[in-house]
């Protein structure tokens, strides 16, 4: 694990890249790391989140910027610019029930090729996904999900990098740490190594490769 800036941590971000972000309705999410990515104007991203909150709170900060190319999320009702990206027809919208997309990111993070769910049988949702039969009982196939980049944020971090968060902000931030090649990780406070007790361990340090330095 490296300590790095905030400019240096968004600049290895390529143009084009699949993100990660935690967060739901912006709870969560790595607020300085998401304007960092405004300022240095990173575009054509892929999102995979809960959510595209709303216009100026976290990942809507980039649906405002246009930076988006694809979001694969679970919700946009609160973000009317999301919305009319997507029936312009410059914002690819991937809508996935939440615990399917909960799930499908586990498995990235595992490991796993995919889940098996019947959430979406008998719908639309079906429609060109594999089915299989399971003691009788058809379930689709979800492929796994992963990213080339984590942004996650965490409420305590010590110096390598074991992670802890607080109430609803820690979602999906400890999922999406496992499933990325690359995660970067905002702080809201960093310790010396013995502060977070090892039963308080969230996300483990050997999966946290980058820590924003605060200040």
């Amino acid at each position: 694990m490296k300590t790095i800036s905030l400019q240096d941590a968004v600049a290895m971000i390529p143009a084009g890249a699949t993100l990660m972000v935690g967060g739901f309705m912006g709870v969560g999410t790595p607020e300085p790391l998401i304007d960092e990515i405004v300022r240095q104007q990173k575009k054509d991203l892929t999102v995979i989140a809960n959510d595209t909150a709303a216009p100026g709170v976290g990942i809507g900060k980039l649906v405002d910027a246009a930076l988006l190319r694809r979001v694969v999320v679970s919700h946009i009702g609160l973000n009317p610019e999301t919305q009319r990206q997507m029936l312009a027809g410059s914002l690819t919208v991937d809508l996935v029930p939440q615990g399917t997309l909960a799930e499908r990111i586990r498995a990235g993070g595992f490991g796993l090729g995919g889940v098996l769910t019947a959430t979406g049988i008998g719908t639309i949702a079906e429609e060109g996904k594999q089915k299989i039969a399971v003691d009788g009982r058809d379930y689709l196939l979800e492929p796994a999900l992963r990213a080339d980049f984590a942004l996650v944020h965490a409420f305590i971090a010590d110096y390598l990098g074991n992670l802890a968060y607080v109430l609803t902000a820690r979602n999906f931030n400890p999922l999406m740490a496992m499933a990325a090649d690359t995660v970067v990780v905002q702080a809201e406070n960093i310790v010396p190594v013995g502060v977070v007790a090892p039963d308080h361990v969230m996300t483990p340090a050997p999966v946290v490769d980058y820590l924003v330095a605060n200040g």
